[in-house]
């Protein structure tokens, strides 16, 4: 199964790329000869395209733009993986393309896409009041809002509430000890009731993005620091660090596949889809828990949660992505109206949930603050974990070299070929050269904090 839906996502995304390149040449084809004044058609290039069939609303939301304003957009493909969609973005637009008008980005590559991107402030300046602080910073460059948020994702920790039952767990796992504990429990019981492919903890080890998110998360929740402080200070080699890639190696091959190194978003998620497994780390967001989330295989219920921690608290790394126009774009108002009128639609869309229950099969538990569904039962958000963005921002243009540098060395780590001390020391030297900056200390934050750190 996961060998023929992972050929399947690769053929998706290489047909994903040969229709973004044939529509990219219609547009500049088109742009050759003399343009028609009406009607305006704006090119979006969307990061979300990799799931047409769970996102399909996007298609009414457009075409309903379109009959209120007359502006036609164009909802272009994207390939998977965010560091094949970060190489595509910055292709096109290093060239100056007329097209795409609108990008959709990821929240990770504001400081890297800057150059490229007109400042939004003027056309949002008094419509993020109410998105979180951690949100709204991680897509601000210099004062300059480069994207305006539009879903924002977090890890978390997604659970078989049936299991927990059967084992006599009366909630999910706050801390790494108790997930191992559980896990192995839940684990050796379902092999021994016959389902031999069974385990306890699915994730997503390979060397991509995801790896990223996932080591930062084991080390902030274990005190050790961003990887790089807001202070420029290089952080990653400390003892809470060390431990905490030390603890995620004991996992492959016990409570995870021994092949979980090569685990990529989609092979996680078939383990999990196939009800082959306790936990999952996954991503979430308010709109993704309302409109496409399902049950495993033969499941009725599910659970969401903050990944665990330790006495340091527990950190759920910021995702998703904002709405940014071109600078080369010659509709930029345009464009603009889009990006409102899709904010509008998902601002309807959480206001569904303000009086009513969350799903049967959704169990929701101890979730960060930043998702903001269901407001009227604030007991989701107590004891939940606190929002932490990767160091994008003050990485700046260099935060590609930086987080494929840390791949490297956590890859690793995990994989056996160094050790933890050994890639630790390595990666603070690499990521001296990167970036010049000078050897610091982990930041601190106070675990009770449900504010997110910027």
């Amino acid at each position: 199964m996961n060998v023929r839906v992972g050929v399947a996502q690769k053929l998706r995304s290489s047909i994903a790329v040969s229709m973004l390149v044939s529509l990219l040449l219609c547009s500049s084809l088109s742009c050759s000869r003399q343009p028609s004044p009406e009607p305006v058609t704006l090119t979006y290039l969307d990061v979300e395209w990799e799931a047409p069939d769970e996102l399909s609303g996007i298609w009414r939301d457009l075409q309903d733009f379109t009959q209120q304003t007359g502006i036609h957009v164009k909802r272009l493909p994207a390939p998977d993986g965010s560091l094949n969609q970060l190489a595509l973005w910055k292709k096109l637009l290093q060239k100056g393309s007329a097209t795409p008008d609108v990008y959709s980005t990821d929240v990770v590559w504001s400081g890297i896409l800057s150059p490229y991107l007109i400042d939004l402030k003027p056309y949002f300046a008094n419509d993020l009041a109410s998105v979180p602080p951690v949100v709204v910073s991680s897509y601000t460059v210099d004062d300059k809002l480069i994207a305006v948020p539009h879903h924002a994702y977090v890890g978390l920790l997604f659970y078989r509430t049936d299991l927990l039952r059967r084992y006599g767990y009366r909630g999910p796992p706050k801390t790494w000890d108790e997930l191992e504990a559980m896990a192995s429990r839940i684990q050796a019981g379902e092999r021994a009731r016959g389902n031999k492919d069974f385990w306890g903890y699915v994730w997503q080890g390979a060397a991509t993005e995801d790896l990223t998110c996932n080591g930062l998360e084991w080390q902030m929740g274990n005190g050790g620091g961003r990887i790089i402080e807001d202070d420029q200070t290089i952080s990653v080699n400390n003892p809470q660090t060390i431990r905490a890639w030390q603890r995620a190696a004991r996992w492959v091959g016990s409570i995870s596949p021994h092949d979980v190194t090569a685990h990529a978003k989609w092979d996680a998620g078939n383990v999990w889809a196939a009800g082959n497994a306790a936990f999952i780390r996954g991503w979430a967001s308010d709109f993704s828990m309302v409109s496409f989330h399902k049950p495993p295989a033969g499941v009725t219920s599910y659970g969401v949660t903050s990944v665990p921690g330790s006495g340091e608290g527990r950190a759920d790394v910021l995702g998703g992505n904002g709405l940014a126009v071109s600078r080369f774009s010659a509709h930029p108002k345009e464009a603009a109206e889009l990006i409102r009128f899709l904010r509008q639609r998902d601002v309807q869309m959480l206001r569904g949930t303000e009086h009513s229950e969350p799903p049967r099969e959704l169990q929701l538990y101890e979730l960060p603050a930043v998702l903001q569904l269901y407001p009227q039962l604030p007991n989701l958000r107590q004891n939940g974990g606190r929002v932490v963005a990767r160091p994008s921002i003050v990485a700046g243009e260099k935060y590609e070299d930086v987080t494929r540098a840390y791949i490297g060395a956590l890859h690793s780590v995990l994989t056996g070929e160094r050790t933890a001390p050994v890639a630790a020391t390595e990666l603070e030297k690499e990521l001296m050269q990167i970036t010049g900056f000078k050897r610091g200390t982990p930041s601190t934050w106070d675990p009770s904090s449900k504010k997110g750190s910027t």
